[in-house]
């Protein structure tokens, strides 16, 4: 088994984050998503749409989509933390907010981000500044949902910590390279953001 992966890029971080909370160690595989890694032959075959990370099992079963390999290895590992949340109401509490931490914030800061900066003319074949403005418009406006959210509660989809405070970190880390500025008047994003940034799975 091991993760291939592109360390740097974000959705890779978001799954090593969710391993070091669910306590699970995998081998790594660094791949070079800038020098055109991903386009290989080979790696076309793990995942057609060319995409990091992709988790390849003992068996040869290559397993894409970050969100995905998350919930195999909850399943492989139930106990504690439950990371995708518990009970039908839990599960989809978490499961709705991690798709508004995913749809609607990381996917728009992330597209800002490969439709601005320079290092990625050569992978987002156009890229087009028009659609950046919106993205960057709509990143902002999610966190003003996000946290209207977190005036009630500490993590973001309730009291505990699980995939959705995952993809919201990442999301406004990758705000930096994305050249958006946080807004200053959203305390309860300020907040929580101090209190997951400095979890030790952050670093992983």
């Amino acid at each position: 088994m091991k993760i291939i992966e592109t360390k740097q890029a974000p959705n890779p971080r978001r799954v090593r984050i969710f391993l070091a909370e669910k306590g699970i160690t995998v081998p790594y595989e660094e791949v070079n998503l800038m020098k055109g890694a991903l386009k290989t032959p080979v790696f076309t075959k793990l995942n057609p749409v060319q995409r990091v990370p992709v988790l390849v099992l003992d068996d040869g079963t290559a397993i894409s989509e970050t969100v995905a390999i998350c919930r195999y290895f909850e399943e492989v590992k139930p106990a504690a933390p439950h990371l995708f949340g518990e009970g039908a109401l839990g599960r989809a509490v978490v499961e709705m907010w991690q798709r508004r931490m995913e749809l609607g914030l990381f996917f728009y800061v992330s597209q800002a981000f490969r439709h601005t900066h320079p290092a990625m003319a050569h992978l987002e074949v156009p890229q087009v500044k028009d659609w950046a403005e919106v993205c960057k418009v709509r990143a902002i406006e999610a966190l003003g949902v996000l946290d209207a959210q977190l005036a009630g509660h500490k993590f973001v989809a309730g009291d505990a910590y699980t995939i959705a405070d995952i993809t919201g970190l990442v999301a406004v880390d990758f705000m930096k390279p994305a050249r958006l500025t946080r807004p200053t008047d959203l305390k309860h994003l300020d907040r929580w953001y101090g209190e997951v940034s400095t979890r030790p799975s952050a670093k992983a």
